[in-house]
């Protein structure tokens, strides 16, 4: 199949069912539920083939006017070589109009990124497993509905950006866990079903005592279930997550439209991503 026969389309639930195909070309362990709560929260393309077939995917996830994620960028191995990628990106960069931009690249990815300006800012690594039987911290307690509001606030000082959207997403399909110490949330993290099992992440901390707290509190209650923790590696709790069960196997790179490398950790910090695609 030759470019000009590929015509590009808003991406719409009604490509779901072939952006699952794809990404399943791919080994990605989304399902439907997945990739529509990623569409819900972006907007995006699909390159669409002979008999509608879906050939390429692209979604941008904005954060207000702060930055914006570009995710789920997917070419169906027999389009490779011929250009669609840089025509989903130019897409995508349209669609972020100018806002800085974010994504984690796989190593096929990373030279076209680079060329399109992206510069590398770390490293995502993936772990993954049956999580062992851990006790549930005494620190740490379920969130109730009225702890949103301080926990977008919290999100944003750590993130730089306002996920506002991600947040009552993520409240709407999994729970969330806090600290708190004389009556203010210092700490909190999500976990939602998710690929092969459930996600935590976002896990947001001041520190990695409580990070590691945050995951443990809510993998106790789940011991010998699938959980998966995308975590960057400078954040200290890689080991640890290993330690529980949870492997590193994968990951990718964080790469930054302008780049982000001269930036100062916030406090409080990310120690676990949403997921490598929402960051």
């Amino acid at each position: 199949m030759q470019q000009d026969q590929i015509e590009i389309h808003a991406f719409g639930p009604d490509h779901i069912e072939g952006a699952v195909a794809l990404s399943r070309q791919e080994n990605w362990p989304h399902r439907p539920q997945d990739w529509q709560m990623a569409l819900e929260l972006s907007s995006g393309v699909v390159a669409l083939g002979g008999h509608g077939q879906v050939t390429g995917t692209i979604l941008v996830t904005p954060y207000g006017a702060d930055c914006a994620m570009i995710n789920m960028v997917i070419v169906d191995r027999t389009m490779r070589g011929k250009g669609l990628g840089r025509r989903l990106m130019n897409e995508a960069l349209g669609l972020a109009e100018d806002r800085p931009l974010r994504l984690v690249a796989t190593r096929d990815g990373m030279p076209l990124y680079e060329k399109l300006g992206f510069v590398p800012s770390g490293t995502i690594q993936q772990h993954q497993g049956q999580v062992a039987a851990l006790s549930a911290p005494d620190e740490v307690e379920a969130a109730a509905t009225v702890d949103l509001s301080e926990i977008k606030a919290m999100d944003r000082e750590a993130y730089g950006a306002d996920r506002e959207a991600l947040i009552d997403a993520l409240a709407e399909r999994g729970q969330f866990a806090v600290i708190r110490r004389n009556g203010v949330i210092e700490a909190y993290a999500a976990i939602r079903p998710f690929g092969r099992g459930e996600v935590i992440g976002p896990v947001i901390a001041g520190s990695v005592e409580d990070a590691k707290a945050l995951v443990a509190f809510l993998a106790a209650s789940r011991a010998g279930a699938f959980l998966r923790v995308d975590t960057d590696s400078r954040t200290g709790i890689a080991n640890w997550l290993t330690g529980i069960g949870l492997v590193h196997v994968g990951g990718g790179v964080t790469m930054d439209r302008p780049s982000n490398r001269g930036a100062v950790q916030a406090r409080p910090k990310v120690y676990a991503l949403a997921n490598q695609a929402l960051g």
